[in-house]
């Protein structure tokens, strides 16, 4: 069982690391809100596991993935919201911001939102139909089928939550740390722009993918 835990913890803090669009959408709204942007978008995107976990455990998963109208929609979701949030990020790159220069702006400032952070971090991550067939086909290899099989989903869950919290609110940090160079508007539209257009692109493959 230890052999078990420990090949999990690999292979979950590689896909951790694995750029996509969690990352980009820690990135995307550190840069608009700071560093706190970053921590509730990511604490958004880890809630999200629990619910992928708990599906995984009770076969909801299985339901879905032999259910072609079902598993279509839930796709179509998930691409349609990240092509919302593309066309979000798209619109601020063409807007003009205020005449501040960066030395007028306080530390810390930004357009955040708590609830907006937590949604939009946990909707990405829930509407994400690559995380319930990653649930489905990989938590079970670590499940003993002796021992109640949510109870281990949901802690298994609980250490991909705390490894991928380390990763992205340390990116966040990162982030943050350049704020003085993100905040200059040009590069802050550029951003938005290269943010929008992936976010764009990684719905429109997630629609289109059969």
């Amino acid at each position: 069982m230890e052999h078990n835990l420990i090949a999990y913890t690999i292979a979950i803090t590689l896909l951790t690391i694995t750029p996509g669009i969690d990352t980009i959408l820690v990135i995307r709204n550190t840069t608009r809100g700071a560093m706190k942007d970053g921590f509730f978008t990511s604490l958004g995107i880890c809630s999200g596991l629990f619910v992928h976990a708990t599906f995984s455990a009770v076969g909801i998963s299985v339901i879905l993935l032999h259910s072609a109208v079902a598993f279509g929609l839930l796709k179509l979701m998930g691409a349609a919201y990240l092509i919302w949030l593309g066309i979000v990020s798209l619109r601020s790159a063409a807007t003009p911001r205020s005449g501040s220069s960066v030395e007028d702006i306080p530390p810390g400032f930004g357009d955040f939102r708590v609830a907006r952070s937590l949604r939009e971090g946990f909707l990405s991550n829930v509407l994400n139909p690559k995380t319930i067939v990653f649930y489905m086909a990989f938590l079970p290899q670590f499940i003993d089928p002796a021992r109640p099989a949510l109870v281990q989903a949901l802690g298994l869950a609980g250490l991909h939550f705390v490894i991928a919290m380390v990763w992205q609110t340390g990116l966040a940090a990162m982030v943050d740390r350049a704020k003085v160079i993100l905040m200059k508007e040009a590069v802050q539209r550029t951003l938005d722009g290269i943010t929008g257009v992936l976010m764009v692109m990684f719905g429109v493959l997630l629609g289109w993918e059969r």
